[in-house]
């Protein structure tokens, strides 16, 4: 819109120069001619009393030029410079104009009679009529119109997309953002209750899982604990009876990592928690179990101190803990370390197992997806480190299998600091 102004006033002040130069000029040569004739028809006696006339009425003034008079350059001005090219036409090549002589500020003309040079000048705000007034007065109420128009305009559109925006993301990180006003123009607000109404089916779907998810887990897990009961009463071998209540321990992990998976802690609030802290208690719940998991010491400048998701992070290290432990526990120790990673920290779990080939990395981050090789076997889902790149992004980060210097695996989980909930 402004663009829009200013190419008009451009427009304008280039197609009205032309008409305003010939203007002047015709009224310059208009008082040149009246003064010359004026001048050669009066007698000489009466001619200072014309003088006088003309400069008490007209505010002409005429004055004899000389060869040293002091004369400024003409103001490098496209209008001034075109008056003198249409004087120099109707006058003579040697017209001079200028807008200033011997110090004294008018637009001054040269002309001759009978071979003697004169200056005849007129006031400067005869000739200085560039704009008029009442022009700029427009234009810029115009512009001021135009500005306020276009930011109304602007204004409506804008603000129910920024709130459009805003619910979106909110959306997009597994919140329920209130509905946004239906309201703007008329596409805005189709848009508006398009997105309300996919909001509500998705809220509408989220309850309905977790309602199928409370049922599952109490469906399956009741029968797998009369299972547990029935074997303990019922067999007498007690290698058999380890190995049945084995599988069921597993069928019962593994039934909480299809839950884990489906849920996504979603719902769980963020709240301050000390990583430091955390991995330690998380070491020493492990080294109760006989684990040889040890915390080694933070990198320097990492705060320890972050907003997280606390079961969801809790979950997502002791994750990696029994994935180490399942393929790499027998290598040696398990250490666990809060690292930096660009501005935010990280959450480092190193072994010293076989790795994982780089090829298969991101791969292995895929829900059901087991690497088939001497890191793995047929134990487990498929779904931990699933589960563990999710709660990573969710908190604006990402999980990273990266290999280890000497052999073994770091499983780091960047961290943004701030959960995307």
């Amino acid at each position: 819109m402004l663009l829009s102004v200013l190419t008009w006033f451009f427009i304008f002040t280039q197609y009205e120069r032309e008409p305003r130069a010939r203007q002047l000029s015709q009224l310059i040569v208009s008082v040149v001619n009246l003064t010359r004739t004026a001048l050669i028809a009066a007698r000489p006696e009466a001619r200072m009393d014309l003088l006088r006339e003309l400069s008490d009425r007209e505010g002409i003034h005429l004055y004899p030029a000389e060869d040293d008079d002091r004369v400024a350059e003409l103001p490098d001005r496209a209008i001034l410079r075109r008056v003198r090219e249409l004087l120099r036409e109707a006058m003579g090549p040697a017209t001079r104009l200028t807008m200033e002589r011997e110090g004294e500020n008018a637009l001054f003309v040269s002309f001759t009679i009978d071979d003697e040079a004169y200056w005849v000048a007129l006031p400067r705000e005869r000739a200085e009529r560039y704009l008029p007034a009442q022009w700029l007065g427009w234009g810029a109420a115009a512009l001021l119109l135009s500005l306020a128009g276009a930011w109304l305009i602007v204004f409506r559109v804008t603000r129910p997309m920024k709130r459009l925006e805003q619910a979106a993301a909110e959306l997009g990180r597994g919140r329920r953002p209130a509905p946004v006003p239906e309201s703007g123009p008329d596409e805005i607000e189709t848009l508006a209750h398009a997105f309300n109404q996919m909001s509500a089916d998705l809220a509408r779907l989220d309850d309905d899982r977790a309602l199928i998810l409370a049922g599952v887990s109490h469906d399956l897990r009741t029968p797998l604990t009369r299972l547990r009961m029935g074997i303990e009463m019922a067999v007498a071998d007690e290698a058999t009876r380890n190995e049945m209540a084995a599988d069921i321990e597993e069928m019962d992990r593994s039934i909480g990592q299809f839950l884990d998976f489906a849920r996504a802690d979603a719902g769980e609030p963020a709240a301050p928690v000390d990583i430091a802290a955390l991995l330690e208690e998380l070491a020493g719940l492990y080294r109760q179990r006989g684990a040889d998991v040890s915390v080694a010491p933070p990198a320097a400048g990492v705060s320890p101190l972050l907003t997280l998701r606390p079961k969801a992070i809790r979950r997502a290290v002791a994750n990696l803990i029994d994935n180490a432990l399942r393929h790499a526990g027998a290598a040696g120790p398990i250490e666990l370390a809060l690292a930096g990673a660009g501005s935010g920290a990280a959450i480092e779990v190193r072994d010293r197992g076989p790795g994982i080939p780089a090829a298969d990395a991101e791969r292995l981050k895929l829900p059901f997806t087991r690497l088939e090789t001497a890191r793995t076997d047929a134990i487990g889902t498929g779904l931990g480190l699933a589960i563990v790149d999710r709660v990573a992004r969710g908190h604006g980060g990402a999980l990273d299998l990266l290999p280890r210097a000497g052999g073994g695996l770091i499983a780091r989980i960047r961290l943004a600091g701030t959960p995307r909930t």
